[in-house]
């Protein structure tokens, strides 16, 4: 089962989504945009951009793969 974009209005009225895992585990959370259109094209972005992308681990010190 695939995971779902949830779109919704935060308490301040902008427009964020989230990507749920088929479990219902909150896998990634966007920041805030005026308009709905702009979440949407958030949604878009994610699609196209993260099958393919890559890892850059930032974490100081390196880690070593267990």
């Amino acid at each position: 089962m695939p995971g779902t974009f949830e779109l919704y209005q935060d308490e301040s009225g902008a427009y964020r989504f989230r990507l749920k895992a088929s479990d219902g585990q909150v896998i990634a959370s966007s920041e805030g945009y005026e308009r709905k259109g702009g979440a949407l094209s958030g949604i878009d972005s994610v699609r196209q951009n993260a099958a393919d992308a890559n890892v850059d681990d930032q974490t100081h010190p390196p880690q070593t793969p267990a």
